[in-house]
């Protein structure tokens, strides 16, 4: 099973969350392989039961795996960091503080992860401090070059940049993926994106030169079972293959 996601050519792959082996399967079917598809260890009580769901949803879609915080909770850290050990998926989310440990824990270089890092409402600077201590303290911002530079040094893919609320940090979302492009980084949008804006928030990473892109799109395209809708993440598919 391969460890990279399965990005287009033009380096996107979606990422969406599923509610069960069926529904990562639909949706994988849907994005014809390329997405990662978000499991989330807030919802297991156990790191055993965590890996034992995990290694299911691995063989049905061919280990396009995200292993999920739950809603950039930092608490899920230390968790994230043993499941991913156990399972070796595609991708790992994690906030900035956990990059190094989920390195040091796969063991390679070839599965992605992300380190979350927060608008400020000051464009070119970030918030560092979404760690399980230190985002119950003052915001620590400092400017997205040297965030990248931290996150290359602990190992870290890509900035997850969350929580975006859409558009509505657009200006310093701008300024990240020029910063990204520029330093040879990936970037994965995060936070109130949906079949509206969607186009628009991947456009401005493309624009900027950004070489890959996973954009999650999430609670917009779940319906009220909590099973992302399949034919939600074909119409995204749809999308991100025109760029």
């Amino acid at each position: 099973m391969s460890l990279r996601p399965n990005y287009l050519e033009n380096g996107i792959c979606l990422n969406v969350l599923a509610n069960s082996v069926q529904n990562a399967k639909d949706c994988y079917e849907a994005a014809e392989g390329h997405v990662v598809l978000g499991v989330l260890t807030k919802n297991y009580p156990t790191d055993e039961a965590a890996i034992a769901d995990m290694k299911e949803y691995q063989k049905a879609i061919d280990n396009a795996v995200s292993v999920g915080l739950g809603a950039g909770d930092p608490n899920q850290s230390s968790m994230v960091v043993r499941v991913s050990k156990a399972i070796q998926p595609q991708h790992v989310n994690q906030v900035f503080t956990g990059v190094g440990a989920s390195r040091q824990a796969l063991g390679q270089n070839e599965t992605i992860i992300n380190g979350l890092v927060s608008p400020t409402g000051k464009v070119g600077f970030v918030n560092l401090a979404t760690g399980p201590l230190s985002s119950q303290t003052a915001p620590t911002e400092v400017n997205i070059e040297t965030a990248i530079a931290l996150l290359k040094d602990m190992g870290g893919s890509s900035i997850k940049f969350f929580p975006m609320k859409g558009l509505t940090h657009k200006e310093e979302y701008e300024a990240v993926a020029k910063a990204c492009a520029e330093n040879d980084f990936d970037l994965e949008p995060t936070g109130g994106i949906d079949l509206n804006n969607f186009e628009e928030i991947v456009q401005i990473a493309v624009d900027a030169g950004v070489k890959r892109i996973i954009p999650h799109v999430y609670s917009s395209i779940i319906d009220e079972n909590g099973d992302t809708r399949p034919e939600d993440v074909a119409k995204l598919y749809q999308i991100i293959k025109r760029f």
